[in-house]
């Protein structure tokens, strides 16, 4: 019998290249996303292909939305047997500029939208004794660039719950399972401009402007070089979903695997000098700020 895969985030980037290349391995996969129009490009490229990949509006951040779409998929499909929590998003800023509505939306999406989709399909897979989880995390889950605060916290927060989610559902032959990619080329990239742009606006009379330019400056270098790409990344999700007995966390990208042992062998003063080297984060030596604090 085929298993059941939801991918949250499935229309776009990793979870789209995820969706297609486990409906090509005979997998029957629910694309969800927000967009129409992803959605239909989506169902259009599977009729052609003929493959088992359907699509669901579902919105992370909507109890009824995401209770609407699980509910119709177990009504349809009878059950989830993987999840695949791939929606995020990215706003990108320094922490004394950050706006606190940004940092709740980063939130919502990110930890919040997982933990509701992962609620809504727990109770089935427990119930079955039988289920895979995998979280879309992110090397900024492990390490923190100048201006990926919000971005970063989400990711650690994802790390933080899915440590305590993978101990509380083993009982129930539930595993769960960390991807950690490094920089891959998506629509991310973009989307994340696009919500930094009012930060980009006002940078240019900020006293973080060094940051900020700084950082955007390591982010271009970052996608210049970067060489993954969103199929490299689905290929170790498939991985984590088909091994009998997972790792607790996959890396993805060279990237990740330099992270991975530098958060091991280097202390936290090596990899701040490592960090300020490559976002250009040096002293300010202009005259102190004149305003009162």
């Amino acid at each position: 019998m085929e298993k059941v895969v939801l991918i949250t985030g499935g229309t776009d980037g990793l979870g789209k290249a995820t969706a297609i290349l486990l409906a090509q391995r005979g997998y029957r996969v629910i694309a969800a996303g927000r967009s129409e129009a992803k959605r239909a490009e989506l169902d259009a490229l599977a009729k052609t292909k003929n493959l088992p990949l359907t699509t669901v509006e579902l919105d992370v951040c909507s109890d009824a939305s995401v209770n609407r779409a699980v509910q119709s998929m177990i009504g349809s499909c009878g059950s989830i047997d993987v999840l695949i929590n791939n929606a995020g998003v990215g706003y990108m800023a320094v922490v004394e500029e950050l706006k606190m509505e940004d940092l709740k939306q980063q939130f919502e999406t990110n930890l919040f939208g997982v933990l509701r989709v992962t609620q809504a399909v727990l109770p089935g897979m427990r119930a079955r004794r039988s289920g895979r989880i995998v979280m879309l995390s992110s090397v900024a889950g492990l390490v923190t660039p100048p201006t990926y605060g919000a971005y970063s916290s989400s990711k650690h927060a994802l790390e933080g719950l899915s440590n305590a989610l993978r101990l509380e559902v083993f009982p129930f032959n539930i595993q769960v399972v960390l991807i950690e990619p490094g920089y891959i080329v998506t629509n991310f990239q973009q989307t994340a401009k696009d919500l930094a742009q009012p930060y980009v606006e006002s940078a240019k009379n900020s006293p973080y402007e060094k940051i900020y330019s700084g950082a955007w400056a390591g982010a271009a270098k970052g996608r210049a070089k970067s060489k993954a790409t969103p199929e490299d990344c689905a290929r170790v999700i498939l991985q984590a979903i088909e091994s009998p007995n997972p790792n607790a966390r996959y890396g993805v990208t060279p990237l990740a695997t330099l992270v991975k042992w530098a958060k091991r062998l280097a202390s936290d003063r090596m990899l701040d000098e490592f960090l300020r080297r490559t976002y250009a984060v040096t002293v300010d030596a202009s005259p102190k700020d004149s305003k009162p604090v």
